[in-house]
């Protein structure tokens, strides 16, 4: 199965998780789809956040968050410390722990964001 950029499902969510500004989602599959993704990923999306946009700081239970940066630069709350993020940097949130982006620079900051969820 393939599809083309432009055939990504978008959604807008402002302020999310408690952060300023609007975030883009270009959902690229999309879980509970016999269609689309059957595995136990619930999100493999491309997130864009222009500059002074954030997404709020919060944790997942049962499932990890993996952030792939494609360009911009931007800080990832890591637990507790901020580090600076740009191009080819990969973040990861496991079960219990606490992560955040926001985009400090002065071009977009544009991630892939996947979450498997843990095998019960």
């Amino acid at each position: 199965m393939n599809r083309k950029s432009n055939e990504y499902a978008v959604e807008f969510r402002q302020d999310m998780k408690g952060g300023k500004g609007k975030v883009k989602f270009e959902h690229i599959w999309k879980k509970n789809s016999d269609e689309e993704m059957r595995s136990s990923c619930r999100q493999f999306s491309r997130l864009t956040l222009e500059p002074g946009c954030s997404v709020g700081i919060h944790s997942h239970e049962g499932e990890e968050e993996i952030y792939y940066i494609l360009s911009g630069h931007g800080r990832s709350w890591d637990n507790g410390e901020w580090v600076e993020v740009g191009p080819g940097d990969a973040t990861i949130c496991r079960s219990g722990e606490e992560h955040s982006m926001e985009c400090t620079g002065s071009e977009p900051l544009v991630y892939l964001a996947c979450i498997p969820v843990y095998q019960k």
